[in-house]
């Protein structure tokens, strides 16, 4: 059986015939439900906050972010804005009257709000349609960056995203962690319930300040089955040494121009003699 991304592009597939059978199925509630709180719980919200719905769909995640901490919602209820390529999908969402500000966008082309926005971000079920490129001027790889790098200018210092997707193999989860690393972002990857057909991936995520400072070992400390990708480290887990960026190095001030001009600041352009020692002259 084909997989939905494989067929059409997000805003054709879910057409209003699709798009208002996902929302009243029982099963897809109840697994978007699951997977919604399970999300919640990696983004360790204690307050009320402002979230990013990457993908929101017909809101069934947002009703959820709506609800009370008594009901189940850790930090809740909170404030959300909901992004999404389908029409109908959204459609469905004002009928339903969600609470959620709701934007018609596609994130493969970015995020579209202004740096430093959001406390956090969630997305279920949606980045895996970015590993796929509709015409032959794009590209899953530009996709991604151009959805990474403006998810992490969008987010807070100290904020967190949580991405739940459905990675077609290995290569598609490394692609798809690696596309975060480059723009920034502390990674891991969680799979609950690995091997099995019920397993379920997320991609962790963090921006560099408060305590964690972009490490994500502290988000996912003591879990079981996490993959741990960090940039200042260029590998996986503590012991990774090969491939480290050093603090002053090309590579290392290349990257800092990059997070800067994402932010809007304007920066010296890069050339032959960036990150080149000076010679000392006596």
């Amino acid at each position: 059986m084909s997989r939905p991304e494989d067929t059409l592009p997000p805003d054709l597939f879910y057409n209003d015939t699709e798009s208002r059978k996902y929302t009243t199925s029982s099963r897809i509630q109840t697994i978007q439900a699951t997977m919604t709180h399970r999300a919640l719980s990696l983004l360790h919200l204690t307050t009320p906050s402002l979230i990013l719905d990457i993908g929101c769909g017909s809101g069934l995640s947002g009703e959820i972010l709506s609800l009370p901490s008594s009901s189940g919602t850790p930090g809740g209820p909170h404030t959300w804005i909901g992004l999404d390529i389908s029409s109908s999908m959204l459609s469905i969402a004002l009928e339903k009257d969600v609470t959620g500000d709701l934007f018609l966008a596609d994130a493969g082309q970015g995020v579209p709000f202004r740096p430093g926005t959001f406390d956090a971000a969630l997305s279920i079920s949606a980045i895996q349609w970015l590993c796929n490129a509709e015409t032959s001027e794009e590209s899953p790889e530009g996709r991604l960056k151009r959805f990474f790098g403006g998810l992490y200018a969008s987010l807070r210092r100290g904020g967190r995203a949580v991405c739940q997707f459905y990675p077609k193999n290995d290569a598609q989860k490394r692609m798809v962690s690696a596309a975060a690393v480059k723009a920034g972002f502390g990674a891991g990857l969680l799979e609950d319930d690995p091997g099995t057909k019920n397993a379920k991936t997320y991609l962790v995520l963090t921006v560099g300040g408060g305590e964690l400072d972009g490490d994500i070992t502290g988000v996912v400390r003591g879990l079981e089955g996490v993959d741990v990708v960090d940039q200042r480290r260029g590998g996986k887990g503590k012991g990774a040494k090969r491939g480290v960026e050093q603090k002053g190095s090309k590579a290392w001030i290349v990257r800092k121009k990059e997070q800067m001009e994402r932010k809007g600041k304007v920066v010296k352009a890069s050339s032959k003699y960036t990150g080149r020692k000076r010679r000392i002259a006596f």
